[in-house]
């Protein structure tokens, strides 16, 4: 089955939520999400907007799909609409890197994913503020608008880059080893974003050997998981399992920590992070 078509409407649609979310930029107020799975963290105006008119504009194609989003309409929980949780499903985050959004720092996007059987076959994550749309569609290749993208082939080296994101505290609200191992060194190039979606963009595109996320959600990694799969990368959690084929029955906003790598750098970045040699800092 393919499903480019439905992708390439799906880019038009985060473009027309990025206008949304573009003319807010700067004029918006941080407020705080009040349901329980997002505790305290960050949400505005725009966000809603951006979500209810993706949803709006893929039911006018896809009435019968399901949808899991970030936002619902009055701020109070997610939107889980899943007639057919292990049919096709829409997984929508209207603002990855909301606090960059926030704070004036031009590094957020707009991610739109298809999953079918709990597969992202398919995914659009859109820069914003470069008007760069990083897409695939299963079978049909990896792109970054209209040019083809492909993960690193090389393993790591003083020249990699690795991104991390700006939590980096576990459940227990622990500090890992391997973070302060890395911060501590020169050999590899760290660099802390906040958007992990995009740090994932960067991993298909050949920019970056890997990137993890302790603390993102099925919205984060859904769209940049389609688009890496294509670009010949690896995605596992940070112990090496797969997050793939997701069990979306019920998925109420549980935390999908991740690992986005070249295929080369995996095992490597694996056994770093499993590596136990500094202990743990409690924040």
């Amino acid at each position: 089955m393919s499903y480019k078509a439905d992708i390439e409407y799906a880019i038009a649609v985060a473009k027309g939520a990025g206008e949304i979310v573009r003319g807010q930029y700067g004029k918006v107020l941080r407020l705080t999400k009040t349901h329980q799975a997002a505790s305290s963290e960050a949400v505005t105006a725009a966000d809603r907007a951006s979500q209810a008119y993706i949803v709006r504009e893929l039911r006018k194609r896809f009435a019968t799909d399901g949808f899991i989003g970030e936002e619902n309409e009055s701020g109070d929980n997610i939107t889980f609409e899943c007639p057919d949780p292990d049919g096709r499903v829409w997984v929508i985050d209207p603002i990855d890197g909301t606090n960059n959004f926030v704070a004036g720092f031009d590094y957020f996007a707009v991610c739109i994913a298809l999953m079918d059987h709990g597969f992202p076959v398919g995914g659009v994550v859109y820069d914003i503020c470069r008007d760069r749309a990083y897409w695939a569609a299963k079978g049909a290749g990896a792109f970054i608008d209209d040019q083809p993208i492909k993960c690193l082939t090389t393993p790591l080296d003083e020249h990699s880059l690795i991104i991390l994101t700006a939590n980096l505290l576990d459940k227990n609200g622990r500090t890992p080893a391997y973070p302060c191992r890395w911060l501590g060194q020169a050999k590899w190039k760290i660099r802390c974003l906040g958007s992990a979606a995009l740090d994932a963009a960067q991993v298909a595109a050949g920019v970056a050997h890997g990137a993890i996320t302790v603390n993102g959600k099925l919205w984060d990694i859904a769209a940049p998981a389609a688009v890496l799969f294509e670009a010949g990368g690896k995605l596992t959690d940070p112990s090496g399992k797969n997050i793939f084929p997701f069990n979306m029955h019920n998925y109420a906003g549980a935390k999908v920590p991740f690992l986005a790598s070249a295929p080369m750098a995996h095992d490597a970045l694996l056994k770093e992070i499993a590596d136990p040699t500094l202990p743990d800092f409690r924040a």
